[in-house]
């Protein structure tokens, strides 16, 4: 019966088809749907993807690179003769690559290779290549003929060279595939490379070694010491294995550092293989993003008229996907069956496809669409194709989602769950740490997940059961806690004031509740009580010192709410503690002359001496006086302090109050003990608290500060909220000691900038789990030292000392971290990593070798840590401090060595037996060892000192560090990220563990190798409580108890947020096979999608089964609406700057009726550049503003410029894969300042660029630091050439609203710059101009508009007789425009530049696309012009000029950034449209006009000098958010801010527009502007030919030479010519004839 019935059923389909085929085949060809395909690709040329799954392996391990050549060569025969396409190829490598990784990660790495993310890192080696080519130049000059080694085709492939794309694939030359560049000469023969192997004596001076890099292939057996060989050359070809195979002999008999870096050079495709090639030929396209088509609002008809140009299409085959269901039919599955009937089957097909396209519902039926939405895609067998579908196709399937019967226990579970979480909100969680959808990109996420698997691998590896793996890797670490409070309190803060008990403020209130009583902006609360603890450490012989004093003086005259004191101390005196290494050798102090005659200790001794005599008031007063008489003395502000100013100062202020003569007094404390040794204990505690490295500083309730009076106050606003949120809940009152609190629970002993790390130098960490996976590891060899009587104990938290032996400072850390366990710890061990030079004596060697057996076998003693100790000291000051050569001095070593350990009673025996057994040659291998161990698993070079903190690298820079700075890493790095993994790891219950295993050591070893791995995870520490929100009904549950991937969500379905997460989801579904809680919550009422996003993830291979092609991923939209007006935007990852670069179709004003007999709309879009974006911020002081910063490559150092934001110190520039430096500008910026490195050490010239790798599709974020130069300190960067604005400032400070200003500047963010020219050049002059260049901006988007744009263009030239260089945003032009622009160039004698900018992620976002290019009409003007650039002018693209643009150019505009003309108001027409006329704009503009945007110019030396736009940035942040306000962004944006960056308001003549402007004024117009009329909504091209008697023929002119050059035929020129005659017949009629008076 099932049979019958089923054939019946498909008889009637067929039937159907063939009626509906004869009957309307011819009428519905018309009507068919259509499709839009859209496609990414790269600028560079395509890269093997056999090398690309080498650099994926790498990031796994970099040993997992070395194994799959040496499998490839051993296993992989050249023929591939059992390869007959490109998917055998990725097959083959797929399962080379797999076979080395565990299982979770293979479906990662195939998935990463088709992707093609390690692409980049190709390109990136490409430009070494090339760099390593270009330093030996060829004698036959096939390279250097080629200056870029380009080959011919290459060469006609890029129109114009792009100077940023620095990694072009170089030449092969002279035929050969592969060399080695060993920096003095390049072999391309391996008897060469042999014949230099075997003399020695010629394997290189270390100056002329070739650089290395972190991303490095570095092989496993090469010496780091010995001279580097690279060898440059791809996996397959003969060459390559002939290199390797001896470069890797030679690395194991330590004679090079062996690196490879992978490049197939252009011309070698043929000698790498079938399968080495594949990638190599093609171009390579790129997923990841997504493609939007919103409905166009075409209420003013803004669409060309032109006919639709007929091109070559790009049909693809392919793009018909019939396997998606539609109205119930699957028309995969009957034409498989019915095969004879294709035709008639697929027209039934699209006539059912045209009638669901539903263009309007009901308002009654969308009530419950968001409901009946999670209800189809829970029901669904995959939820997450279905949720996919329904985004990506959601006009096609709102019909039959609006008739679906509602489930009720789904409605009520989502109105209960959106009682805890606001209706349409979407989060994502990966591990319980949140994702912020809106940046989350699939290569992001890739990365994310990866970066979770390799730790599940890491720690099955160690033998952790997989549920405390899942354990571990959901928990998420605490946010990092930036409150350190230094613990000062001592008798050595000198405190000026006591609120609480000085009679001064008795009339205050002392109720502690008013500090929640609200007050203005910037009023303290006047309450008398001890909130505030300003304690200033100061040098009071320094400048800075006094200053402060002088600051704390006049605040506490005006009775500012805050107690005040000092702690004093002398920079020479903590000098000489640190020369001596942080001891305190009293006996060498007593009788120098340097410390006798120290400035800094006599002012402490007065200062202690008159504070005790006659009270705190009068020493502060003394302190005054020193700075009073050194300024009135000196010549300069900044001089130091003298003996007699000193002298003068206290016998000015004891004068009045001693007894005997001030001058005695002085004589006498001069030679007294009890206050030098009081100056001396204060200087000390200093040194102490660590915070005297920091010159002059604030400790804010013990928060550490700078010393300035904006510090102060801002300190003091930080520190509010906590005391009212502690004040508010009942944690302090009025009888708690505020500073006794704060620093009870979270003070510490000392403060270390580099341990307490400020947030802008970002901490390194390294995972130790992985180093000693890698196999024979020198950690599995250290014995630990421990504190006395805790060796049993599970330690926490694990330091590695790693030590250079033959240097002070080595020592001296060894002795800390002995010092350190003597003082004790319970959760501390301190392993020690000893290196040495190569000139390492054998005391030196035997050192290392006594510690090894001490450890080893002495640990448990008591008196162990005190015989190390007195051995190291012997060692210093015998080996160290003083040269001992002599032979006897070796046998001297052992003797003490005897010696000691029977003094600590510890048997000599061991150290008879084994000391003198020890082998130099052994012992210098070890030491080699654990060199390369430090330098390739831990990035510490030869001869740098460090800790190594359960990962956190730590390098010792030029100040001291102390056994309590031990301390302190210790209690920091347990509290944030090491107390919650010990809970969890103490909790296991070991399986497959030998139960003597164990042992204390053993779980300490797991805590620190998983505490180092959990370290190194990049991601968010926010989560959220997801377990709350019901999951039964409404939600998408995946469990898989197997993986180590966990997704947490809520998602509303139909938002733009769940159109970005269905694609990323399935991804992840598919390869990482994750448990997954999706919970659905959609918005109620619900509000429609305007548009559909096509996420490209790759979901199926790209490569072809038929031949060795590889078919990069499009995004697709099928059966799209014909009637509507669409416009694409492309949702790409941040760092993307992409551009369309093959479109026959305006993709700004899609019309899919227009296609005709065309199928599928295509557009390819191009990947113009990555984004390298940053912050820079000054050390101690906002960011720069205006700081100028080049980027180029080693060759060419300026390829890029920009400048610093204020805000947030942002910056932007455009990069592609490639090794960059980064500098500071040459001029103001270089000579101010220099580049911190995140150790300060003192040494600054060094720190001139920064080295930056771009080597994968992320693009990078970069993190600078700034300081001013010595003696540069008070100089500022911007001189304003504004002598007015000068003298103003110097009458007054800023406003009120000034203050406000800079206060919200802080919380937006700042200026980003990316202005250098993508495609330059330069047309040739004609027409005799000349003089000073007119730059002109505009913008355009869509085919309408750039035709309006040619005709402004030439409507400038014809009028204008100077040079003109026009300006246009790149990011919008149609590939027409840009192929036709540069011989319009040539041909009129212009020259042009196309800019970019990408939009800052800080910045509140646009999302309509008309907004945006408005925005850009205002918001980046400061960055997106080279700095050199002056002045522009923008000007409309639908405007006609009919004046000289110079006029307007040279016009003075008074000082002011901007100068824009008030809006006509003669018009009378249009009065009830002049909105700024009434209301809100009337009050805010306070008689101010109202400006037009349409023209303006921008004097950007003034611009830039005041700021302007960052206020407009701050402005735009404030007023976006609101969606009523901004109606119109470019016009509204600059008049609402012109009280804060004023506009000059040009002639009135200056534009002319029929919408407001009267007839009477035309006549005079010097340009005409094709306003929207807002009254008559006349299409744009009907009102240009009728208002503007020349637009026709300069039209004219434009379509003919376009149509020329793209070899187009004229659009019906006669026609044309009709117009064109009949509007000039009406010309001598025209309205500016009939001018009204």
């Amino acid at each position: 019966m099932e049979n019958r019935f089923r054939a019946r059923f498909c008889v009637l389909i067929l039937l159907a088809c063939s009626i509906y085929s004869g009957l309307t085949l011819v009428g519905a060809q018309n009507r068919r749907p259509k499709n839009v395909q859209v496609a990414v690709r790269v600028k560079w040329s395509g890269t093997p993807l056999l090398l690309e799954a080498g650099e994926l392996l790498s990031k796994e391990s970099k040993n997992l690179f070395w194994e799959f050549i040496d499998d490839w060569l051993l296993h992989v025969a050249k023929t591939d003769g059992d390869s007959h396409s490109a998917k055998d190829c990725v097959k083959k490598i797929v399962k080379h690559g797999s076979f080395l990784l565990s299982e979770p990660l293979a479906p990662l790495f195939e998935y990463s290779l088709s992707l093609r993310s390690a692409s980049p890192r190709l390109v990136l080696y490409r430009q070494l290549a090339e760099e390593s080519l270009s330093s030996f130049p060829l004698p036959d000059d096939s390279y250097s003929n080629n200056e870029r080694g380009l080959d011919a085709n290459e060469t006609a492939d890029i129109k114009k060279f792009d100077p940023l794309l620095v990694g072009v694939n170089p030449k092969s030359p002279d035929g050969k595939c592969c060399w080695v560049d060993t920096g003095g000469a390049l072999f391309f023969d391996v008897a060469d490379l042999l014949l230099w192997l075997q003399r020695p004596n010629e394997l290189g001076d270390a100056s002329q070694q070739p650089e290395t890099y972190d991303f490095d292939h570095i092989h496993f057996d090469s010496n780091i010491m010995s001279p580097v060989a690279i060898l440059y050359g791809a996996l397959g070809t003969d060459c390559f294995r002939g290199f390797h195979v001896t470069l890797t002999q030679a690395a194991k008999e330590g004679k090079v550092n062996y690196v490879v870096r992978p490049v197939l050079p252009s011309g070698c495709e043929a000698e790498v293989g079938l399968c080495g090639a594949v990638g190599a030929r093609d171009s390579l396209n790129l997923g990841g993003y997504g493609v939007e088509l919103a409905l166009k609002n075409m209420e003013y008809k803004a669409m060309d008229d032109s006919a639709i140009k007929k091109g070559v299409t790009l049909e693809d085959p392919r793009t018909e996907d019939l396997n998606q269901e539609v109205r119930g039919f699957i028309f995969s599955k009957i034409l498989e069956r019915k095969s004879d009937l294709t035709s008639g089957i697929m027209a039934f097909r699209d006539y059912l496809l045209s009638s669901t396209i539903s263009d309007t519902l009901d308002v009654w039926e969308l009530k419950d669409l968001g409901h009946q939405t999670a209800q189809r895609i829970v029901q669904a067998s995959d939820p997450l194709q279905s949720m996919q579908e329904i985004n990506q196709n959601f006009p096609s399937v709102v019909s039959s989602l609006s008739r679906m019967k509602l489930n009720d226990s789904i409605k009520d579970e989502i109105i209960a769950n959106q009682k805890m979480i606001p209706p349409g909100k979407s989060l994502m969680a990966l591990n319980g740490a949140l994702i912020n959808i809106e940046d989350i990109d699939l290569y992001l996420l890739i990365d994310l997940v990866h970066q979770e698997l390799s730790l599940a691998d890491q720690f099955s590896k160690l033998k952790i059961p997989h549920s405390t793996v899942r354990k571990l890797l959901l928990t998420v670490t605490p946010p990092e806690l930036n409150t350190f409070r230094v613990d000062f309190r001592s008798a050595h803060v000198h405190y000026l004031n006591n609120l609480e008990e000085d009679a001064m403020y008795r009339r205050w209130r002392n109720n502690i509740n008013e500090i929640l009583v609200p007050v203005f902006p910037g009023q303290p609360h006047y309450i008398r009580k001890n909130l505030y603890h300003a304690v200033y450490v100061l040098d009071p012989a320094t400048v800075c010192g006094l200053q402060s004093i002088d600051m704390i003086t006049s605040f506490y005259e005006n009775t500012f709410p805050m107690r005040f004191g000092v702690i004093l101390y002398s920079a020479q005196f903590i000098k000489k503690i640190e020369m001596s290494g942080g001891e305190l050798h009293s006996s060498a102090l007593e009788h120098d002359s340097e410390i006798e005659n120290d400035k800094s200790s006599l002012i402490i001794q007065l200062f202690i001496y008159i504070k005790e005599n006659h009270g705190p008031q009068t020493a502060f007063q003394f302190l005054s006086n020193v700075n009073r008489l050194r300024i009135e003395s000196a010549e300069s502000t900044d001089e130091a302090v003298e003996m007699h100013h000193i002298e003068g100062a206290f016998v000015e202020t004891d004068l009045s109050k001693a007894k005997s003569s001030p001058q005695e007094i002085l004589l006498k404390l001069k030679k007294e003990q009890t206050f030098k040794e009081m100056s001396q204990e204060s200087s000390l505690s200093v040194f102490k608290l660590g915070v005297g490295t920091l010159q002059c500083c604030l400790l804010m309730n013990g928060l550490v500060f700078d010393f300035s009076e904006e510090a102060l106050i801002n300190a003091m606003s930080d520190e509010l909220p906590r005391i009212q949120e502690q004040v508010y809940y009942g944690h302090i009152n009025s009888r708690t000691d505020v500073l006794d609190k704060f620093l009870s629970e979270n003070g510490i002993s000392r403060y270390n900038p580099q341990i307490l790390a400020d947030g802008k130098v970002k901490r390194r960490f390294v995972s130790l789990a992985s180093s000693i996976l890698g196999g024979d590891s020198v950690l599995n060899e250290i014995n630990y030292l421990h504190s006395p009587e805790t060796v049993d104990d599970v330690k926490a938290v694990t330091h590695l000392l790693a030590v250079d032996v033959t240097s002070k400072k080595g020592i001296k850390l060894l002795r800390k971290g002995i010092h350190y366990l003597i003082g004790g710890t319970q959760g501390a061990r301190v392993g020690v990593l000893f290196s040495a030079s190569q000139t390492a004596d054998l005391p030196s060697l035997l050192l290392t070798k006594t510690f090894e057996i001490t450890a080893a076998s002495y640990s448990h003693k008591k008196k162990v840590l005190d015989f190390l100790d007195q051995l190291c000291s012997f060692y210093e000051h015998k080996y160290i401090l003083r040269s001992t050569t002599a032979a006897e001095s070796n046998q001297e070593f052992v003797d003490k060595v005897y010696e000691l350990a029977e003094a600590n009673e510890l048997f000599s025996k061991a150290y008879k037996f084994l000391l003198p057994e020890a082998s130099d040659l052994k012992l210098r291998e070890h030491l080699n060892k654990v060199s390369q161990f430090l330098y390739r698993q831990l990035g510490i070079p030869s001869g740098v000192n460090a800790i190594i903190t359960n990962g956190r690298v730590t390098p010792l820079g030029a100040s001291v560090f102390l056994s309590d700075d031990l301390h302190l890493l210790e209690s920091v790095e347990f509290k944030h990220r090491i107390n919650h993994i010990v809970e969890i790891i103490e909790e296991v219950n070991w399986q497959d563990v030998d139960p003597d295993m164990l042992t204390s050591k053993y779980i300490s070893d797991v805590i620190m190798f998983v505490s180092s791995s959990m370290a190194t995870r990049d991601r968010s520490t926010e989560s959220a409580r997801f377990e709350i929100l019901n999951a039964e009904y409404s939600a998408v549950v995946v469990n898989n108890e197997n993986s180590s991937i966990h997704i947490d969500a809520v998602v509303d379905p139909l938002s733009p947020s769940g159109q970005k997460l269905s694609s990323l989801l399935r991804v992840l579904a598919k390869y990482a096979h994750p448990s997954m809680r999706i919970v659905l919550n959609p918005l109620k009422p619900f509000l429609a999608l305007k548009n559909g996003v096509s996420a490209v993830k790759i979901l199926q291979d790209d490569f072809s089964s038929t031949d060795y092609t590889v078919n990069g991923p499009k995004a697709f939209f099928a059966n799209m609406p014909l009637s509507k007006t669409l416009t694409m935007n492309l949702d790409v990852p941040e760092p993307w700057l992409v551009e369309p670069v093959i479109a026959i179709h305006d993709l700004d004003n899609i019309f899919l009726e227009n296609l005709g007999d065309t199928r599928t709309l295509q557009a390819v879009f191009e990947l113009e550049a990555l984004v390298l974006t940053g912050h820079c911020a000054e050390k101690d002081h906002g960011p720069p503003r205006g700081l100028q910063l080049i980027l180029g490559t080693k060759n060419t150092p300026h390829l890029v410029d920009t400048i610093v934001m204020a805000n947030l110190g942002y910056w932007q520039m455009k990069v592609h894969p490639g090794v960059w430096y980064l500098q500071l500008a040459p001029g103001r910026s270089s000579e101010l300042y220099f580049f911190r490195d995140g150790v300060d050490d003192g040494s600054q010239e060094k720190s001139l660029s920064k080295r930056i790798a771009i080597n994968d599709l992320r693009g990078n974020v970069v993190h600078l630091e700034v300081v001013k130069k010595k003696g540069k300190e008070h100089e500022k960067l911007l001189i304003s050439s504004d002598v007015d604005n000068q003298s103003k400032d110097k009458r007054g400070h800023s406003s009120w609203n000034s203050k406000i200003f800079e206060w919200a500047s802080s919380f937006i963010g700042g200026r980003d710059h990316s202005k250098k020219s993508d495609d330059c050049l330069k047309g040739h002059s004609k027409g005799g101009r000349h003089g000073k260049t007119i730059n002109i901006f505009s913008i355009a988007s869509g085919h309408l508009y750039e035709r309006f744009l040619k005709i402004m263009i030439l409507s400038v030239l014809k009028n204008t007789h100077r040079p003109v260089k026009f300006w246009f945003i790149k990011n919008y032009l149609s590939p027409p425009f840009k192929d036709v622009i540069p011989h319009m160039a040539r041909e009129y004698g212009f020259d042009y530049e196309l800019i970019t900018y990408r939009w800052p992620t800080w910045l509140h976002k646009q999302t309509e696309k008309q907004r945006i290019i408005w925005a850009y009409k205002i918001l980046f003007l400061d960055v997106i012009f080279p700095l050199s650039l002056e002045k522009v002018i923008f000007v409309d693209a639908d405007q006609v000029v009919r004046a000289d643009m110079g006029e307007l150019y040279d016009m003075d505009i008074k000082g002011r950034p901007l100068a824009y003309t008030p809006f006509c108001d003669n018009n009378k027409e249009m009065d009830g449209y002049r909105f700024w006329r009434q209301g809100f704009w009337r009050d805010h503009l306070q008689g101010k006009p109202y400006h037009i945007s349409a023209l303006y110019v921008v004097d950007l030396v003034k611009f830039r000098e005041t700021a302007a736009g960052d206020h407009l940035r701050v402005f735009y942040e404030t007023l976006s958010k609101d969606p009523n306000s901004l109606a119109n962004l470019d016009q509204d944006l600059p008049n609402y801010a012109q009280h804060r960056v004023p506009i000059f308001s040009l002639p009135q003549e200056w534009l002319w527009c029929e919408s407001w402007c009267g007839n009477a004024t035309k006549s005079r117009a010097k340009t005409i502007d094709l306003c929207n009329n807002p009254m008559t909504k006349e299409p744009k091209l009907q009102g240009a030919r009728r208002i503007v008697h020349e637009w026709t023929d300069l039209d004219f002119e434009a379509r003919k030479f376009t149509a020329k050059i793209l070899g187009d035929e004229m659009d019906n020129p006669e026609a044309l010519a009709s117009s064109k005659k009949s509007v000039n017949d009406s010309s001598s009629e025209d309205m500016e004839s009939k001018a009204e008076l």
